[in-house]
C-alpha cells in the first residue's frame, strides 16, 4: 500500500482496526446534525426524523382554544387558574439507523491508503455517532463473508462502543483467514440481508456499506421488502486500483478468488480493462438501486473519509484524482 502522499486518519494503520480510530469520529459527528447537511449533500438529509407514530410526547400546557380536544384538558391547571387549559402533545419520533457492514475478503484490499473494509468501518463509526447524538438508536449486521454478527439497535453509548468493538473483532480476527469460495460468499451475503430484515425495526434508516461484489439478483427481493417500511441507502466502497488507477508500473500476480493471472500494470490496456470491469460492476449496482429507488453513494479507500464527505466533488469521481 502506498501511503507517501496522503496521511492516514488518526490512530489508523489502514489495514487493521482499533477502537481509538473509530472513537475518533465522535468528535466530528455534531457538525452533520440537523439543520446542517447530513454527511454530504447528496444523501439528501439521511437522518431527518419522520413521524413513526410510536407514541406521544408531552409538550406543554396552554389556555384552551376553540377546536381543542376536550379529552386533553388539564383539569389540575384549569382548577388552579380558573381558566380551561389544554395539554399539547408531539408525536414521538424515532428513526433508528441500521448498518450492514461488509468486511469480507473482497473488502480487505487497499492499494493506496486504507483497506476498503477499514474505510467501511470508519464510515459506520461516523454514522453511529451521528445517530447517537440525535438520540436515536443504532445497530446492525457485521458480515465477514461467511457469517454475520447481530448488534441490536440501542441509543446507549456503551452499546455503540460494544458495536464498534464487534466490528473490530470481526474484521481483525478474519484478516488472516483463507479466501472464501465466491459462491459461498454471495449466498452468505443474501442470508445476511435476510437477517437484517428480521433485526430491523420498521421505520429505520438502513445503510448498506459494501463493495457489492457479493450482490446478486437474489438480493433484489430482500431489498424490495426492506424498502416497504424503511429507507435504504447504498454506500459503495471502491479502491483506485480496481479502476486502473495506480503508480505501480511492474508486473504482479493477482487473484480475485475466481481466477489468477500475471498483470502488467505498466500497460494502458491492463488499466483500461480494470476500469471497464469496474464500470460494469458499478452499472449493475446502480441499475438495481435505480429499480428499487435506493440512493447510491460512493466512497474511495484511496482518500481519508472526512475529506470526501466535506468535498463538493462526488466521491465516486475522486478515485481518479488519487493517482
Amino acid at each position: 500500500m502506498n501511503k507517501t502522499t496522503l496521511s492516514l486518519p488518526p490512530h489508523s494503520n489502514g489495514v487493521t482496526l482499533s477502537l481509538n480510530e473509530l472513537v475518533h469520529y465522535k468528535n466530528h459527528s455534531l457538525q452533520w446534525l440537523p439543520p446542517s447537511q447530513s454527511v454530504w449533500s447528496k444523501m439528501n438529509g439521511s437522518h431527518q426524523s419522520r413521524q413513526k407514530g410510536r407514541g406521544m410526547d408531552f409538550s406543554e400546557v396552554r389556555q384552551y382554544q376553540p377546536g381543542d380536544d376536550i379529552r386533553s384538558i388539564d383539569w389540575r391547571v384549569t382548577a388552579r387558574t380558573g381558566k380551561p387549559h389544554t395539554k399539547l402533545y408531539n408525536e414521538e419520533r424515532e428513526q433508528p439507523t441500521m448498518l450492514f457492514i461488509d468486511v469480507s475478503d473482497t473488502m480487505r484490499f487497499g492499494s493506496q491508503l486504507l483497506f476498503k473494509s477499514v474505510q467501511a468501518a470508519h464510515f459506520a463509526s461516523l454514522l453511529s455517532w451521528i445517530t447517537l447524538a440525535a438520540k436515536d438508536r443504532v445497530g446492525g449486521i457485521i458480515f465477514d463473508g461467511l457469517s454475520t454478527l447481530d448488534c441490536k439497535p440501542s441509543s446507549r453509548q456503551k452499546s455503540v462502543l460494544q458495536f464498534m468493538q464487534s466490528i473490530i473483532e470481526q474484521h481483525n480476527t478474519n484478516s488472516d483467514s483463507e479466501p472464501l469460495d465466491t459462491a459461498q460468499q454471495t449466498s452468505s451475503f443474501a442470508k445476511g440481508l435476510s437477517q437484517l430484515q428480521r433485526l430491523c425495526p420498521k421505520g429505520s434508516e438502513i445503510v448498506i456499506i459494501s463493495d457489492f461484489y457479493a450482490l446478486t439478483d437474489e438480493c433484489k427481493a430482500i431489498f424490495s421488502q426492506l424498502s416497504k417500511h424503511n429507507r435504504l441507502q447504498f454506500v459503495m466502497i471502491s479502491d483506485p486500483l480496481e479502476q486502473g488507477s495506480t503508480r505501480f508500473n511492474g508486473t504482479e500476480y493477482v487473484s480475485d478468488n475466481k481466477r489468477s493471472a500475471w498483470l502488467d500494470f505498466s500497460s494502458s490496456s491492463t488499466k483500461k480493462a480494470l476500469e471497464q470491469q469496474a464500470n460494469l460492476h458499478k452499472a449493475y449496482v446502480q441499475n438495481m438501486a435505480m429499480q428499487l429507488s435506493i440512493q447510491l453513494h460512493c466512497l474511495s479507500s484511496g482518500l481519508p473519509l472526512l475529506s470526501q464527505l466535506t468535498s463538493s466533488q462526488d466521491p465516486s469521481q475522486q478515485d481518479k484524482g488519487a493517482k
